[in-house]
């Protein structure tokens, strides 16, 4: 099974949180990049990221934008002048530091999936997480789901103009979250817990980002650039980077612009399942794929298996041609969840920042 099970047009936006708040016509630019875990009832439960856009943002002499304030929905003005519209996601505003307008806000939908994964049973919009704290002004993006001793842990990007941060959210149901505050500081994104403890703590992959990268030795395989990283903790509130381990862009690879964590690793008998996105220099945004590694199972700071030569997973346009005039993006898959299924793992992905893929693979595909 290959296929996309959810997309923009199965999102009700007459019960979309933003209703009665703003006038203006929106639209879903993107349901997409789901968190993705099983519930107590044996279904599947994808939290998927709606990204809701004004329809006309970019206006005369200023472009709209939605913002999230002291709990309600409002609508900013910007200037024109000096605005970059190229990247439909993101307006760039020319100056001396990279500033963005978000063209959309971002909310959780919880879609829950049968058994299976094959069929949508229900959206759960009385349970949506949408922003509640000052550094959530401009949404809540990309969930990632782990459980661990059976309680379920959700990291998440939050969005502002304060700070972009990695929080984190608890759940004994995965339907009532409860908002445990920044885990992560400013531009730390992907962030994945680990689906079970290492050593009686708390382990996950991290990526942090910065406008710096120092040059790699000549001879050195590795490229300068956003890498995964791996911190540690004993409660999930409180991080300590480890001193070593890493996984980095290469030379030669599909993934030598930059490498990010994608689903919640899993514990095999072989080791840690790691899928991460690697993305390779094209176009605007670049074109990312999903690849696969092994961590140790007592100490995940070593890799024993790094599979970036070939991809997991690649971007498939043709299982969605009914989208092929929405997509504004291409060459993009960006895998967001695993869950086992017998002798398969299924995985949920965003399809080209605009739909949810639910993927199935053999477990022996990773021997």
């Amino acid at each position: 099974m290959d296929r996309i099970i959810f997309r923009p047009g199965d999102v009700d936006l007459s019960r979309s949180p933003l209703r009665g708040q703003i006038a203006e016509e929106t639209h879903v630019l993107g349901a997409f990049n789901p968190g993705f875990t099983r519930l107590p009832n044996g279904n599947l439960l994808m939290m998927v990221r709606v990204a809701e856009a004004l329809r006309h943002p970019v206006r005369e002499d200023h472009i709209a934008a939605i913002r999230w304030s002291d709990g309600r929905y409002v609508m900013d003005r910007h200037p024109r002048d000096g605005v970059n519209t190229d990247d439909p996601r993101e307006l760039r505003v020319h100056g001396r530091h990279r500033t963005l307008i978000l063209t959309s806000i971002s909310w959780l939908l919880p879609v829950e999936l049968s058994p299976d994964g094959e069929r949508i049973i229900v959206a759960h919009y009385d349970c949506s997480v949408q922003p509640q704290a000052s550094f959530q002004e401009y949404g809540v993006e990309d969930a990632r789901i782990s459980r661990v001793d059976g309680r379920y842990y959700m990291t998440t990007c939050s969005v502002s103009s304060e700070r972009l941060c990695t929080t984190l959210y608890t759940s004994d149901d995965a339907f009532t979250w409860t908002l445990a505050g920044v885990v992560l500081d400013h531009q730390n994104k992907d962030m994945l817990i680990f689906e079970g403890r290492v050593g009686g703590r708390f382990v996950a992959l991290t990526r942090p980002a910065g406008e710096v990268y120092l040059a790699q030795p000549p001879e050195s395989p590795w490229l300068p650039g956003p890498s995964i990283q791996i911190a540690q903790s004993p409660d999930a509130l409180h991080w300590k980077p480890l001193d070593h381990g890493a996984i980095r862009p290469r030379k030669g690879s599909p993934s030598s612009m930059k490498v990010g964590g994608g689903a919640p690793p899993v514990l095999t008998p072989d080791g840690w399942l790691v899928l991460y996105h690697g993305v390779e220099m094209k176009g605007v945004v670049g074109a990312y794929r999903t690849f696969w590694a092994l961590l140790d199972r007592d100490d995940p700071a070593r890799v024993l298996r790094l599979e970036d030569a070939t991809p997991l997973l690649e971007a498939r346009p043709e299982l969605s041609p009914d989208l092929d005039r929405a997509r504004y993006v291409h060459d993009i898959v960006f895998t967001t969840g695993i869950v086992e299924d017998g002798d398969d793992y299924l995985i949920a992905s965003g399809e080209d920042d605009l739909a949810c893929r639910i993927t199935r693979l053999p477990k022996s595909r990773f021997g």
